[in-house]
C-alpha cells in the first residue's frame, strides 16, 4: 500500500525540534502560567505532548483505545520535563521506524487508524500545541511554514474517516478546539490554520 504522508517521521522530528526550542526557553517561574488551552498550565501543555508521545507508543505495541485515554493525563515529565519531552520524542520516532508500524491499524480513541495516519496526527498536534506554548512563554510564535502549509494541504487525509476533527461542523469539541471566528480579508497561512484549530 503506498504511503500517503511523504517523509512523515522526518516532519513529526522537526515538529518535535520546533517544540523542543521553545521548552528550553521555559523559565522557572513560568511553568505555572496560563496558556492558550484553557484548562492548561504550561506544565500540563507540555506534559499532554509528552504524555501524547508515550501514548502513540503504547499503541503501536499494542495498547488500547482505553489505554490511551487513561493514561492522558498521568504525569510523564518528572523532575526534567526537557529530558522527558527528549525522550519521547525519541522513543516515537523509534517506535514508528519498526518494520510495519506505519502501516498497522491502531485502536486509536477516534477509531481505527493506520500508523502512518496516527502519526500525521500526533505531528499536527506537536505544532499547533508549540505555538501554544510559545504564546504562554513569550516565546518565538512563527511556526516552521513547511510543517504548516504541509498540514493546511493536507487536513482532509490527516482527519479522514474519523469522527472528530478540527473542522468537522459536527464534532463535539472534546479533542479539539472550536474554530476561531470569520477570517479577515487577508489572512496568511500560519494565521489560517490557528484560527482553523481554534486559537
Amino acid at each position: 500500500m503506498p504511503y500517503r504522508f511523504a517523509d512523515i517521521i522526518d516532519r513529526y522530528l522537526l515538529a518535535g525540534s520546533g517544540f523542543t526550542r521553545r521548552l528550553c526557553s521555559v523559565r522557572p517561574e513560568q511553568w505555572t502560567a496560563p496558556t492558550p488551552c484553557a484548562e492548561w498550565d504550561v506544565r500540563h501543555l507540555v506534559n499532554h505532548v509528552t504524555r501524547g508521545n508515550l501514548n502513540y507508543v503504547l499503541l503501536l505495541g499494542g495498547g488500547s483505545a482505553a489505554d490511551f485515554l487513561r493514561l492522558r493525563d498521568e504525569d510523564a515529565l518528572g523532575a526534567d520535563p526537557v529530558d522527558a519531552y527528549r525522550r519521547s520524542v525519541r522513543e516515537c520516532a523509534a517506535a514508528f521506524r519498526g518494520p510495519g508500524a506505519l502501516q498497522q491499524t491502531l485502536d486509536y480513541p477516534l477509531g481505527p487508524v493506520t500508523g502512518e495516519q496516527a502519526l500525521a496526527v500526533r505531528t499536527t498536534d506537536t505544532v499547533i500545541h508549540t505555538w501554544d506554548l510559545a504564546r504562554a512563554v513569550d516565546g518565538a510564535e512563527e511556526l516552521d511554514q513547511g510543517l504548516v502549509a504541509w498540514i493546511e494541504d493536507n487536513l482532509a487525509d490527516i482527519y479522514a474517516g474519523l469522527p472528530e476533527s478540527p473542522t468537522a461542523s459536527g464534532t463535539s469539541h472534546r479533542f479539539f478546539a472550536a474554530p476561531g471566528a470569520t477570517p479577515p480579508a487577508e489572512e496568511v497561512r500560519q494565521s489560517r490554520l490557528l484560527r482553523l484549530m481554534g486559537r
